[in-house]
């Protein structure tokens, strides 16, 4: 295609494709914040922006290319006076950066995403992280990494790898893996379906996650006559696949045969909005639910047919339930090990299971009866199909017993008197079930609860009292250290209108605590609840637990006798958070903990909440296992002692592959 205009401002250039439409002469960057401006998505009617913006670290690589597109971008729409067409935020982290847009889609139920942008090498490569996050929870983000030059004309470059076998292997190929979607634009030609073909896997419930469009660096400032075509306005259709009529009807015979029905509601119950449809259809049929710890807030804390928490960090009333279930209907769950609490959690002799689910790959689980379908859908055609069956009224009342049973526990692991000790000082502190139960109670309905990894989400698990949907959002996919802070400024922005609390551990804290600079830099108020004890609280539990003592989850001096044992370490997270820009208030009391909060629900700016608690007081039991080996031979006595339960757990545990399918004559095959 030979250009008639070369003109270096960009714009209309007066040549056309070979079908005669007009082209547009941009480089592939602005090529790029061109395209991804444009794009929208569509569910029952309702037509959304699927981009809200890019954030982006700039280096070598991806300054002169997508930086400068974006920068272009902005100067545009400022001097057009109108709202930006794609927003972009400067990150601290790269890591951080793909966390927060994870927030953010999955506050938006994946109807919303953004895109990611980071320099060649180690600056795209420490977005792997958040990209292997992303996928395991099914969540949208576009990866815009950097790449070296296609031409190779000045290689080696800066922090390119060379491998003696492969001239066209970059660090970048490490998003394989860990991306739903990969592709590598050497050429500007190939953009347009690099582009489309990621826009496919991010707007499919199905197949979303992390899709990765890796651009060499000469090639972001190629400039290339693009057709207009490319940058119209498109609306991408977000499917509600519906249940086959048969398999639904088959689905609906194994559930009539359940005396003992269970459901487990994932984090699909919610990304559907059919929590009102579940709300009305286990209502009437008396069917309980519990939750894994993406579906928990799919029925409100104190619905009738709620049961909570389900699994390794579950409740005692789920998890009872769950052991004498008939029929498992699991809608919308990955069936995690945490659910399954490693595959011990259901152990009745005839249990089995139906499993609902817009990805064929969960739907097979368990061996499960599989219906793929969206989870609006199937619900409402299991109560149409479904009308004249209930539990009976024994079953009914159990689930009622269980329920206020369990919630007896959690008030009395609320009570601000439940005090222990602070390991450091030897003084008082409130115990971590405190702490959570006086943010629950102070906080408001539609407040959302953010968190990730160590004890504190297995704590929320069990005892946060969920009363909007979209009020807990705990990354337990990953469980990623690191994500909380930065998940949260995500959860912020797609939610300005409710106070977000991000409940960290010292440990997640320091990991990833700089986007808290980002919070103060966009304005953005989360209220940090910094928990601190002295270590890793979650896995010093596990390590007592396997026998191996708590060793190395204490942060600690070196003793003279070279063990991590001397005095505790003088860290001032308090300290360290105020020098970040955000206002520090520091409690010890339960008291000064609630009052606090208050504070800082009335700030208009983001707050952290410094509290020691007690890092040998854990939340109540499960009475439920969590399969993480045990050596096999030990000369300590605690090794041994933790392998002979571990042996007997490992009794319990099935392949759950029970026949689920009527056959024609109403036996089972």
């Amino acid at each position: 295609m030979a250009p008639i205009n070369q003109g270096r401002a960009g714009g209309l250039t007066g040549v056309r494709t070979p079908h005669g439409e007009p082209t547009v002469r941009l480089t592939v960057s602005q090529a790029t914040v061109r395209f991804l401006a444009n794009q929208y998505v569509e569910r029952d009617g309702e037509r959304t922006k699927f981009f809200a913006g890019c954030f982006g670290i700039f280096g070598h690589g991806n300054v002169a290319g997508l930086g400068q597109a974006l920068l272009q971008n902005e100067i545009d729409d400022v001097e057009a006076n109108r709202e930006p067409t794609l927003k972009y935020v400067l990150g601290r982290n790269e890591q951080a950066m793909v966390h927060s847009a994870v927030g953010y889609a999955r506050m938006k139920d994946r109807m919303e995403a953004w895109a990611v942008t980071a320099s060649v090498g180690p600056g795209s490569t420490n977005m792997l992280t958040g990209a292997a996050l992303a996928t395991i929870n099914r969540l949208p983000v576009l990866l815009l990494p950097a790449d070296t030059f296609a031409t190779r004309a000045s290689a080696p470059v800066l922090q390119e790898l060379e491998l003696p076998s492969s001239g066209d292997v970059t660090v970048n190929d490490a998003f394989k893996p860990v991306s739903r979607y990969f592709d590598r634009v050497w050429r500007p030609e190939q953009l347009p379906g690099a582009l489309l073909g990621a826009m496919r896997v991010l707007t499919d419930p199905a197949e979303t996650g992390a899709a990765t469009v890796a651009i060499p660096q000469d090639v972001q400032a190629e400039a290339f006559d693009w057709p207009e075509s490319l940058f119209a306005e498109r609306t991408w259709h977000v499917a509600r696949p519906l249940p086959e009529r048969h398999v639904i009807a088959e689905a609906a015979e194994i559930i009539r045969s359940a005396k003992r029905p269970l459901i487990v509601a994932g984090g699909g119950v919610i990304y559907s909005g059919a929590t009102d449809s579940l709300a009305e259809f286990c209502s009437r049929t008396g069917i309980p639910v519990g939750q894994s710890q993406a579906g928990k807030g799919s029925l409100p804390y104190d619905h009738p047919q709620s049961v909570g928490a389900i699994g390794s960090t579950g409740t005692t009333s789920a998890n009872a339930l769950a052991a004498q279930a008939d029929v498992v209907i699991g809608i919308g769950t990955r069936y995690s090990d945490f659910t399954t609490a490693s595959r011990t959690a259901f152990t009745g002799d005839d249990v089995r299971f139906v499993n609902i689910n817009v990805a064929s790959l969960d739907s097979v689980k368990q061996g499960g009866y599989s219906v793929v379908s969206d989870a609006r859908e199937a619900i409402d055609a299991l109560d149409e199909l479904l009308a004249d069956y209930r539990v009976d009224d024994a079953y009914r009342e159990q689930v009622a017993t269980l329920a206020r049973e369990w919630d007896d526990i959690v008030e009395a692991a609320y009570s601000p008197t439940a005090v222990g000790t602070n390991v450091a000082t030897g003084e008082e502190a409130l115990t971590q079930g405190a702490v959570i139960g006086l943010v629950n109670e102070t906080s408001d309905p539609r407040d959302v609860v953010v968190c990730a990894a160590g004890s504190m989400p297995g704590d929320l698990h069990k005892l946060w009292r969920t009363r909007d949907s979209k009020g807990y959002h705990v990354e337990y996919g990953y469980s990623c250290m690191g994500y909380e802070v930065a998940g949260g400024l995500g959860v912020k922005m797609a939610c300005p209108d409710r106070d977000v609390f991000v409940m960290v551990g010292d440990g997640s804290y320091l990991m990833m605590a700089t986007e808290l600079v980002t919070a103060v830099q966009e304005n953005l108020k989360v209220i940090v609840v910094l928990v601190q004890n002295h270590g890793f609280a979650s896995i010093g539990s596990l390590s007592e637990s396997l026998g191996s003592q708590r060793f190395g989850t204490d942060y600690r001096y070196r003793a003279d006798n070279g063990r991590l044992s001397g005095a505790t370490l003088p860290v001032d997270l308090a300290a360290n958070a105020a020098s970040l820009g955000a206002d520090v208030i520091r409690a010890t009391t339960a008291a000064e903990f609630a009052d606090a909060i208050k504070t800082a629900k009335a700030a208009e700016v983001t707050t952290v909440i410094h509290v020691e608690t007690d890092p040998l007081i854990g939340a109540p039991d499960s009475e439920s296992w969590w399969d993480v080996p045990v050596s096999e031979v030990s000369t300590l006595s605690s090794t041994q002692a933790a392998y002979d339960v571990y042996a007997q757990w490992k009794a319990v545990q099935r392949p759950y592959l029970n026949p689920t399918t009527p056959d024609t004559e109403g036996d089972q095959k």
